[in-house]
């Protein structure tokens, strides 16, 4: 949820860049999962509120409340292979790959792209 707050106020300040905060894959993930919707999300956002607040309105706004279903989604999110995500979204992220990260290092799951962007592999 880190990336999605990151770009959702970049996106609001106008500085964001090359970075969508819609459309974005893993926000459109956390959207269907949770049954918040985006622009109610981003409007919150848009109010100033602190991380702590956003993870407050996400808790009481977030149609799952099960504690575990919470912990399994984010596991296979973090887990997911670009081979189980939509054709269109593969399409998008092995021309992404392609044009923006090293070519020697490997992408075995989704999260991966967004650690060697920012740097942790």
């Amino acid at each position: 949820m880190a990336r999605c707050l990151d770009k959702c106020r970049s996106f609001l300040a106008g500085i964001n860049g090359d970075y969508n905060f819609w459309p974005c894959s893993l926000c459109a993930e956390f959207e269907v999962f949770t049954g918040i919707d985006h622009n109610e999300f981003k409007g919150f956002v848009a109010t100033g509120a602190k991380d702590d607040e956003v993870a407050g309105w996400i808790n009481a706004n977030s149609k799952i409340k099960d504690k575990t279903k919470i912990d399994l989604w984010n596991l296979k999110m973090r887990d997911m292979q670009i081979s189980e995500m939509s054709v269109e979204v593969q399409k998008f992220l092995e021309s992404y790959i392609r044009e923006n990260l090293p070519g020697h290092r490997p992408v075995h799951v989704w999260f991966d792209v967004f650690d060697l962007e920012e740097g942790r592999l």
